[in-house]
């Protein structure tokens, strides 16, 4: 029997932004003394500002149109109405937005010579970007769980991963992104920033902020390390025993082809998860010993990640790849009918 494919076109966004004016009032109250931060950046000579500003320009302009292309592809081809793209078109959406948190800050900043950020402009970045990769963790590990499905039970892949089912993932993806981000948000902005304003970071991230901090950090480091840890390890630990039983499984596979193909969906999954965790781990849990590598670290995740996904899963995947084809010739087609017109 032939079933209708569900229909997955829902990107979600829960952002309570009443959350974010709520806490960047009680921190202006709280820390009257500060009213902004100075954002330090990257400590290279004046004449490496012009290069890195192009670079950032560069990285960015390819994010917008890789995962803006990513998102209109998966909405606009029938065919690509499956849980696996639904989930492909909510990575590119996390990747775009927060992306769009640090990139265009700091490229501002290479050519502002004050380099300043507002009290609440800080509060509502590192927010949102928190907000964001956390998203984007538990999206990743529903990922990992959906190729699991798809390979060690394909006959109930249709079954198990259900429309319901996969908007219950989405939805609890951001749900623990918001969760975790507010946490996060309130016990950063609850300390005293008197020793300094200058945060030694490209954007506001809270270890960095707690280098400038002259409170008492001893309960904001096990807080911040719970939460790092509650994040973290359960996902990580998803995708692990996930791709465990998936290598398994495919090596149980007697023809030679379909072990590459399975192989190739899920190495390229696996490459993003050990670029992003690996950073990750660099950033928060090694010790806060080397500022200028943290930055290096840091641009793994805010820019290099949501710049190779769409790459990664476009020019690797079949199905993506003839659907931009056929967008490609549909353009092509309409142009030369305008073109016959006039």
């Amino acid at each position: 029997l032939l079933e209708t494919k569900p229909i997955f076109h829902l990107f979600i966004l829960p952002c309570a932004s009443q959350q974010v004016s709520a806490m960047g009032e009680r921190g202006t109250s709280n820390h009257s003394e500060v009213t902004d931060f100075i954002l330090v950046g990257f400590r290279v000579r004046p004449e490496l500002h012009t290069l890195l500003f192009l670079l950032f320009l560069l990285v960015y302009a390819m994010i917008l149109l890789g995962n803006v292309g990513m998102m209109t592809i998966i909405m606009t081809d029938p065919r690509l109405n499956t849980p696996m793209y639904f989930f492909l078109g909510n990575l590119s959406f996390i990747d775009l937005f927060y992306s769009s948190v640090i990139a265009p800050k700091a490229m501002i900043n290479f050519w502002s010579e004050s380099k300043s950020i507002s009290f609440a402009g800080c509060v509502t970045q590192l927010f949102l970007f928190a907000l964001f990769i956390v998203a984007e963790g538990f999206l990743l590990a529903a990922m990992a769980y959906d190729r699991f499905i798809a390979i060690c039970n394909p006959l109930l892949y249709s079954v198990q991963m259900s429309t319901r089912l996969c908007i219950q993932l989405v939805a609890g993806s951001y749900f623990c992104g918001c969760i975790s981000s507010i946490l996060l948000t309130s016990v950063t902005f609850t300390l005293s920033f008197c020793a300094s304003r200058a945060i030694d970071h490209f954007y506001c991230d809270y270890r960095p902020l707690q280098r400038i901090s002259c409170s008492d950090l001893y309960f904001h480091k096990i807080v911040s390390f719970f939460l790092c840890s509650i994040i973290i390890l359960p996902t990580i630990i998803v995708i692990i025993v996930s791709y465990m039983y998936i290598v398994s499984t495919v090596l149980k596979i007697k023809s030679t082809e379909g072990r590459k193909k399975a192989f190739s969906t899920c190495s390229s999954h696996l490459g993003v998860v050990g670029v992003l965790y690996g950073a990750i781990i660099f950033m928060y849990f090694i010790p806060d010993r080397f500022p200028e590598l943290s930055k290096v670290a840091s641009l793994c995740y805010t820019l290099v990640t949501p710049m190779l996904n769409p790459l990664i899963y476009s020019l690797r995947n079949k199905d993506v790849r003839e659907a931009l084809r056929k967008i490609l010739g549909k353009k092509i087609f309409l142009f030369n009918s305008i073109l016959t017109v006039i």
